[in-house]
């Protein structure tokens, strides 16, 4: 049975041509984003979305689509998921998506509860988690040292921060 997934979120628009940022989801992005990829979306009755351009400016991937040609056009995507189909793509575990996690009691080693898994922030050198906390948003880095353990079937996220981590932005 397939499952659709999120490969990437539109930001806002680039330029005057229609181009728009995405937030990107995905672990192959080269392989994902390729010109006359054909993408679900969310909200549907944005899509189906056809891929006719694609560049990267200054790390970010800018993504044309067919019939979205202006700055106005492009705009009205703002927000809106591109979704795949995959049958199988890899084991559940294997990698985190943001609708995998949101939502995710977090809490410390010693099993205090520090707060909520509100995003998940992609970043090519690492992913960062954005934790709603009683004293706000702290961002903490998706790197085993630091987030030892998630446990799918509880629905929680262990966060071990080095000291001075959470009180950041305080």
């Amino acid at each position: 049975m397939s499952q659709s997934y999120v490969v990437a979120r539109v930001g806002k628009p680039h330029g005057l041509r229609g181009e728009v940022t995405v937030q990107v989801h995905t672990d192959d992005p080269a392989a994902r984003f390729v010109p006359g990829a054909s993408f679900a979306t969310d909200p549907a009755p944005r899509g189906p979305l056809l891929l006719t351009g694609v560049r990267r400016h200054q790390g970010v991937y800018l993504l044309s689509f067919e019939g979205h040609t202006d700055r106005d056009a492009a705009e009205e995507l703002r927000g809106t998921r591109l979704l795949v189909d995959d049958e199988g793509e890899s084991e559940p575990g294997d990698d985190w998506r943001e609708e995998d996690l949101v939502g995710f009691a977090v809490s410390l080693p010693d099993g205090s509860h520090l707060g909520e898994v509100s995003a998940l922030h992609v970043r090519p050198a690492q992913d960062l988690l954005e934790v709603r906390t009683t004293r706000g948003q702290v961002l903490v880095p998706f790197v085993e040292e630091l987030v030892p353990e998630v446990d799918e079937d509880a629905r929680r996220v262990v966060v071990d921060p080095p000291p001075g981590l959470l009180e950041l932005g305080e």
